[in-house]
């Protein structure tokens, strides 16, 4: 269900109000395992920090590392109560240790499977190289933790409109079931409001969804 107008300000506001929890490095630094929490995930240069801060409409919620690959960390934000942004490691820098890379494998895989609250995966791609091998791998370990994945096809304003619209339908055709897929633009900011309308069912409970579409019905009535 689209979001009305108000809905949408509302819904963007939690976004906006985004605060820094805490960055993990191992599975016991996680966040409790309650509530909902939506993941973002990238390979290095993508442009996901600037693409969560969009979304957050604050310039340096997450920070951009100087060196490519470094970023080691799941960085947690707070969304409100008992709901979280998780921030996850760049991925497909060559750079980065074999012993490191051994490492976030067995972790992302343990928290694909086993993270109760994670109900969603947001995976940007730079729209001029999208579904990358390391992109794939992220696919896979959504569909064996049997979640929703949206991808986000990041620097949509590199290619001229019609060359975007034939990538968009490219991905799409390679997806998996389940996953959906948009353009995006952290630079012009274009694709807000598609990218609110898909993670608000995954961070709301069915009940506060009915509740909502009350809401909104009563007023129409008013």
């Amino acid at each position: 269900m689209k979001l009305t107008p108000d809905q949408l300000k509302a819904f963007h506001q939690r976004f906006r109000r985004a605060s820094y929890i805490n960055a993990a490095h191992e599975w016991r630094q996680l966040p409790t395992d309650r509530g909902r929490e939506i993941a973002f995930a990238g390979r290095s240069n993508v442009g996901k920090s600037s693409v969560i801060n969009r979304l957050c409409d604050q310039g340096r919620l997450a920070r951009t590392s100087r060196t490519p690959g470094r970023t080691q960390q799941i960085v947690y934000f707070d969304l409100g109560p008992e709901q979280r942004l998780a921030d996850l490691p760049g991925y497909g820098y060559a750079k980065v240790p074999q012993e490191l890379k051994k490492h976030w494998g067995q972790l992302m895989d343990r928290y694909f499977t086993q993270r109760r609250s994670l109900h969603g995966l947001v995976i940007i791609m730079d729209i001029r190289h999208p579904l990358t091998e390391h992109d794939q791998h992220m696919l896979t370990w959504s569909q064996n933790g049997a979640m929703p994945c949206h991808v986000v096809l990041n620097k949509a304003d590199k290619l001229s409109r019609g060359a975007a619209l034939q990538t968009l339908q490219k991905v799409k055709r390679q997806l998996p079931p389940g996953s959906s897929v948009q353009m995006f633009s952290a630079l012009k900011k274009q694709g807000i409001e598609a990218l609110l309308n898909t993670l608000h069912p995954w961070l709301e409970t069915p009940s506060e969804i009915e509740s909502e579409i009350e809401d909104d019905t009563l007023n129409e009535h008013d």
